[in-house]
């Protein structure tokens, strides 16, 4: 396994952890170009190849499923696709055999037959070779997501790949283009805009209930930091590693996806141009010292240039919105998405919980009247599947909705609720934001990856006004 496992992990270009952004980190440091590469890339242009935003894949009435790298997210999104009629787990694939098996332990429900591939580093591409499977499921950390998927892709799979999706522009690019050529949907697994507030909000701004949308703000503030230091929790310390070379929002998905949604970018309206700033690493650094202490393996990180602990990045729409994200995962701060919404008549806000919404610079609403609006304005996805997926769970049922309404899309040939350019769009910020952290928080252009077609295309479908027919199975375990 030893040599496997370091082919495995040299695709992930971690190796030194410096090679994440395509420089070391002593570059990073010395280097007069200040990560210009990223620049560059972010100016280039590409045809559209087809588009597919909108795009109706042939139905597929049983999806068989194989998922890559079944760690924390990966086993529990295995137990979840179990409990979906019209599901069949083929294949299930990992570095770690032990994880692999104990991941088709999860399964729920019988008629499955998933095979264990977990001999190689290289399992991974006999999968996806492999005639049996309509879907790929990734899972793996985050620096593999865009070789696995594309690969996936050029198989003639259909791909699902944790966020986010690619950490460099280039790899967004090769994702679009992939998707594109191939026909197939690279679907980036942002359960968070199927969170229950989130797509009240949504719906709220479809019906025009805040007016003119001003400016929306999210976030992923989550203080992980011990779980940084804890190989348990992070194989090889791989997301450890992603802080320690990388300065930027590394994690924009969560807080962006949602209000992205909410202000139709990629469906008529787009992201324009960003900056971002980072404070100093106050508490990353002394962790790795204080960690050093009692473990040797650690004083590869001592004095590593790591990011700041708070990165505030701003965003120009083209229809003259605003937003502004905020990542921070090593301060000792509370847990928020923050997820607000401000406009011309209305304003909603998540954090600190519960969700509130005012119709005026007075007060919120009351209970009552919350009720009344949830009850009036819940969406169909919600009022279908909402209950269900609480009760299966996944950070309160956002992620079983999430797995739920894909397979459901693929089993009724139905456009997918986030396409590949959201995937690209959501993601591109992570570099983005590292050039312009690294140049004085000078604005950079964010790509237009629908190459002009968002002026057309249309918003997804959370009403379920077409499919909704995939139905919940009950536990046979």
């Amino acid at each position: 396994m030893g040599t496997n496992r370091r082919s495995f992990l040299k695709l992930s270009g971690l190796a030194g952890f410096g090679l994440i952004t395509g420089c070391t980190a002593q570059e990073k440091e010395t280097s007069g170009t200040k990560l210009d590469h990223i620049r560059l890339e972010a100016s280039k242009k590409y045809n559209s190849i087809f588009n597919m935003s909108g795009y109706a894949a042939p139905k597929i009435e049983t999806v068989r499923v194989g998922f890559i790298g079944v760690g924390n997210r990966g086993s529990a999104a295995v137990e979840r696709m179990s409990q979906i009629a019209g599901v069949s787990i083929h294949g299930i694939c990992d570095i770690r055999p032990e994880k692999a098996h104990e991941a088709k332990e999860r399964i729920k429900t019988s008629g499955h037959v998933a095979t264990i591939y977990a001999k190689t580093g290289e399992d991974w591409k006999r999968m996806c070779e492999s005639d049996q499977f309509d879907l790929i499921y990734i899972a793996t950390h985050w620096s593999m997501h865009a070789d696995m998927a594309i690969y996936a892709m050029e198989q003639g799979k259909h791909v699902a790949l944790e966020i986010p999706a690619a950490i460099t522009v280039e790899d967004c690019w090769r994702l679009v283009r992939t998707s594109e050529a191939t026909k197939k949907h690279c679907v980036m697994l942002e359960n968070c805009c199927y969170d229950y507030f989130e797509l009240l909000t949504l719906n709220l701004a479809r019906q025009g209930f805040f007016g003119d949308i001003i400016h929306c703000e999210g976030a992923y503030i989550h203080d992980i930091m011990d779980s940084l230091f804890d190989e348990k929790k992070r194989y090889d310390f791989w997301r450890l590693k992603e802080n320690a070379a990388r300065n930027g929002n590394l994690y924009p998905t969560h807080g962006l996806g949602p209000i992205c949604q909410i202000l139709r970018i990629n469906r008529g309206n787009k992201m324009d141009y960003m900056n971002s700033m980072s404070s100093k690493d106050f508490m990353l650094n002394s962790k790795a010292k204080e960690m050093a202490q009692v473990d040797k393996q650690f004083e590869s990180y001592v004095d590593k240039p790591f990011r700041g602990n708070i990165n505030v990045s701003n965003i120009m729409n083209s229809d003259g919105s605003t937003m502004m994200l905020q990542h921070d995962v090593s301060s000792p701060r509370p847990y928020s998405r923050i997820h607000l919404v401000s406009g011309t008549k209305a304003f909603a806000q998540k954090y600190p919980l519960p969700g509130k919404i005012a119709i005026g610079h007075d007060d919120f609403l009351g209970a009552t009247e919350m009720a009344e609006l949830e009850k009036k304005y819940a969406p169909g996805i919600i009022t279908k599947i909402g209950e269900l997926a609480k009760a299966i769970g996944g950070h309160g049922g956002m992620d079983f909705m999430m797995d739920w309404r894909l397979i459901d899309c693929l089993r009724n040939g139905l456009p997918v609720d986030m396409d590949v350019y959201d995937a690209a769009s959501w993601s591109v910020i992570g570099p983005l934001s590292e050039w312009s952290v690294a140049n004085g928080s000078q604005p950079i252009e964010i790509p237009d990856f629908t190459n002009g077609l968002w002026k057309d295309n249309l918003v997804h479908d959370i009403n379920l006004t077409k499919g909704g027919t995939t139905q919940v199975l009950k536990s046979t375990k």
